[in-house]
């Protein structure tokens, strides 16, 4: 009976406190309503460093789309599995016979998952080579990407845009994260806009890109300039088979615009890495004939050297700072091949994350992991659980490497010009996130009084937008805690 008692106040004691820190704060509640919004648009979790419990949680057990701050799932248990000086490979080998300069057989490149990988990285690469004497390649330019399993959604799932840079999907090997950006460049004295790829695909003999310019120079405000462009993408395979591009760029472009660059992803790694390889190659005074192929590199192959990336803590910086999502995906696919098994897959990437949560003692059964980067319709986090990492990584040894990854509020990154006149300029690491209907923000914030807070705020509403301004003031009501 007295157990029966004892239990009962336990209960109440949660209850009652569940009720006092359930209500959103004033400030933020008159922000809300002044979008014509109520408090049920918002999930918030919010508790100090250094306390047992919540200052405020309202809503916070509700399953939601986190959208990109449910990188700080993936970039947290990349730093902690496999440790911030972790280093991804890039392979060159042969399997011909290699005489007097004079490759006779394939050349071939093997990737393990690099998200960091820059034209210069492979033109530092095949400079290496070239100083190893290899002059001339009798041979095709094999691409052994099988690291990695093929995703199951291609570029057009999420969002219909497969050509746009965030949609582009992983691979094993990888080069400039599958970009191209094109510059675009308003010439008051032409009266035309000039355009210019880079990197350039395109060398002697070779065109793998196409840019055809039906665009308008027109004196007007140079405003939201994306929404007044449209293109086209038309492909071609070659004889090299590859796969080359005519990019048709169609709208008007004002004269205020300057100069803006278009980033788009219209190659598929291998046909990317190929016509890479080829300018490269021929620049560094190498001739190579052959063709593109793909597949997997015979067991006979000879190596020749070995490029290593950047660590994992530059990677992670550049993940969260920027919310890139392609290097967040191939984190999840490495954590994937690393503690799973090879080819990495996202369900076992997914898989990797749920078993080192568990291992801490972590129990978050509403997590849904789709790819790692937060692009997605089905990936769910409550703020409760998201803050529960945060202040879990806190206590870790690669907090240093996690919080200087978060973007710096009014200062770099994704926060850049946000909150530029709060009183907590410069005083909060902070991840963003932003879909149709999804409206976040997650990290840390160090008060008035020097005292560190970790906050979630998740909105899932059709006017999730238009939470923004709730969320800031959320920011400075709590850098301003008593």
């Amino acid at each position: 009976m007295r157990l029966s008692v004892y239990c009962l106040i336990g209960l109440l004691l949660v209850a009652l406190s569940s009720l006092a820190h359930a209500e959103l704060p004033a400030p933020v509640l008159r922000a809300l309503q002044a979008e014509g919004l109520g408090a049920d648009a918002l999930s918030v979790y919010v508790q100090r460093v250094d306390q047992p419990a919540p200052l405020l949680a309202h809503q916070a057990d509700i399953a939601l789309n986190p959208a990109s701050t449910m990188k700080l799932v993936t970039t947290y248990a990349g730093l902690e599995l496999l440790g911030p000086a972790y280093r991804w490979r890039t392979e060159i080998y042969h399997d011909g016979v290699l005489k007097q300069g004079v490759l006779t057989g394939n050349l071939i490149l093997k990737g393990y998952g690099d998200p960091s990988m820059r034209v210069e990285d492979l033109w530092r690469m095949l400079s290496r080579l070239r100083q190893q004497g290899v002059q001339r390649i009798d041979g095709d330019l094999l691409l052994d990407s099988s690291y990695f399993a093929s995703t199951n959604a291609g570029p057009a799932a999420f969002d219909g845009e497969p050509y746009r840079a965030y949609n582009a999907t992983p691979a094993a090997l990888v080069m400039d994260l599958k970009a191209t950006g094109i510059q675009l460049q308003a010439d008051a004295v032409t009266q035309q806009v000039l355009l210019r790829a880079e990197p350039d695909p395109n060398s002697p003999g070779m065109t793998a890109l196409t840019l055809t310019n039906q665009l308008k120079l027109v004196r007007s405000a140079c405003g939201d300039w994306k929404t007044r462009l449209a293109y086209d993408v038309n492909v071609r395979s070659d004889a090299s088979n590859a796969r080359a591009v005519e990019l048709v760029l169609r709208g008007d472009y004002a004269l205020d615009c300057g100069e803006k660059w278009l980033d788009l992803s219209f190659f598929d790694e291998a046909s990317h890495g190929y016509f890479l390889f080829r300018q490269l190659w021929q620049q560094l005074g190498g001739s190579f004939g052959g063709k593109l192929r793909v597949g997997l590199m015979p067991e006979r192959a000879v190596k020749l050297l070995v490029n290593e990336s950047v660590t994992l803590a530059e990677v992670v910086r550049d993940i969260n700072k920027f919310s890139n999502n392609l290097m967040a995906r191939q984190l999840l696919l490495t954590l994937a091949a690393e503690q799973i098994a090879t080819p990495g897959t996202e369900a076992n990437g997914a898989r990797a994350v749920l078993l080192w949560l568990r291992s801490k003692g972590l129990e978050f059964p509403e997590l849904v992991i789709e790819n790692g980067a937060g692009l997605s319709r089905v990936e769910r986090i409550s703020s409760q659980h998201l803050a529960s990492l945060l202040l879990a990584a806190y206590a870790s040894p690669v907090m240093p490497e996690l919080m200087s990854s978060l973007p710096i509020l009014a200062v770099d990154g994704t926060l850049r010009k946000r909150q530029k006149d709060s009183a907590a300029y410069g005083r909060a690491h902070l991840k963003t996130g932003s879909l149709s209907n999804v409206r976040s923000i997650a990290g840390y914030v160090l008060d008035a009084k020097g005292r560190r807070w970790v906050v979630v705020c998740i909105s899932n509403h059709a006017k999730a937008q238009q939470t923004r301004g709730a969320q800031d003031v959320l920011i400075d009501w709590l850098y301003s805690q008593p």
